[in-house]
């Protein structure tokens, strides 16, 4: 063999060594890809996705299912290069920069716990949207979970302090209190009254800029409802806020006579305030494959998400424009009638 034909032969096989080493070399991306799917009135481990007691309740059929994304990735168990390039060459999937999932200066603990409290809250939002669809009334406070390390709030706002207001404006839910400090400008002070055992008092924080730009304090809050009957949800390690919307909807099928799906698969997703206001999600184009692999026909879709949804929608899922619970109802009414106004989605 000439030297020629052997120094190329060795640069080959070097360039060829690289490209496998390189392929398997951890890369900061996260692959996001449809998760699974619960019927909010069916069951999981042989056991009701929601279950009441103390109320009567009514028959159900068909589902109305919750959809959710797998991740694969982060800080503590990074992809590699090769699985990042099937991730792009895959339509179903999305691969993401590893900050947009988890934000470079936060415990991944703390986003942990943070996802877990979001789903309670997401639950009892559920709840009390439902109950307040129905007319039926309850109470609630703001109470302190936690803060976080070297944020404002941290030693100055403690563990089960009740909420009453932010710069004088009553603290009626969780949101109302998170875009009480979001109205701030990054450096402005915040002004917070709270119920600490039998004492009310003032708190004033200064705001700082979080890690996508918005103004916070590093306060995690959780709404604590008293209802006049028990509302037991279980989905088991699902986090974040996105089910709001199918649960809303499962407590209110479980609570009134007649089948709100009509018996078809429904599937959904959305945010849900206690006023009944449904709020946009990520992940929207995954939460579809995972809605049409389940069987579903119809994907309740945030009005906030309709232009990204048209623009992934898998064949064969009708879409239908969920701006609040209310309407959604409606328009479940509507579809399972065929009578009235259908709400749809348009493309941007």
């Amino acid at each position: 063999m000439s030297r020629r034909a052997l120094t190329l032969l060795l640069a080959g096989f070097l360039v060829l060594a690289l490209g496998v080493v390189g392929a398997f070399r951890p890369v900061p991306y996260v692959v996001l890809s449809p998760g699974p799917t619960e019927n909010t009135i069916g069951e999981v481990d042989k056991k009701p996705v929601i279950s009441i007691k103390g109320k009567q309740t009514y028959p159900t059929s068909g589902a109305l299912s919750l959809v959710t994304v797998a991740y694969q990735g982060g800080p503590a168990a990074q992809i590699d290069l090769l699985t990042a390039l099937r991730g792009w060459l895959d339509p179903t999937v999305a691969v993401v920069p590893q900050e947009t999932i988890f934000a470079p200066d936060r415990d991944p603990k703390e986003v942990e716990q943070e996802n877990t409290v979001e789903m309670t809250n997401s639950q009892d939002s559920a709840t009390a949207a439902a109950l307040n669809e129905l007319k039926i009334p309850y109470s609630m406070v703001v109470s302190v979970v936690s803060t976080e390390k070297g944020k404002p709030a941290e030693g100055k706002l403690l563990k089960d302090d009740e909420i009453n207001s932010v710069d004088g404006k009553p603290a009626k839910d969780v949101t109302v209190v998170s875009d009480a400090v979001k109205a701030h400008k990054p450096g402005e002070s915040v002004v917070f009254n709270v119920t600490r055992g039998k004492d009310k008092l003032d708190v004033t924080l200064q705001t700082v800029a979080g890690p996508k730009g918005q103004t916070l304090v590093g306060v995690v809050m959780q709404a604590k409802y008293k209802f006049p009957f028990e509302v037991d949800i279980n989905v088991g390690d699902v986090g974040g806020p996105s089910a709001g919307l199918m649960f809303s909807l499962g407590i209110l099928d479980k609570l009134t006579p007649g089948e709100i799906t009509g018996g078809k698969r429904i599937a959904g997703t959305g945010t849900m305030e206690p006023a009944g206001k449904v709020g946009a999600i990520g992940g929207i184009a995954q939460k579809m494959v995972g809605a049409k692999d389940s069987g579903a026909t119809v994907f309740l879709t945030p009005a906030d998400n309709c232009a990204e949804a048209m623009n992934a929608v898998p064949d064969g899922l009708r879409l239908v424009r969920a701006e609040t619970l209310h309407g959604a109802v409606q328009a479940l009414d509507a579809l399972r009638s065929g009578k009235g106004e259908v709400p749809a989605c348009e493309a941007g």
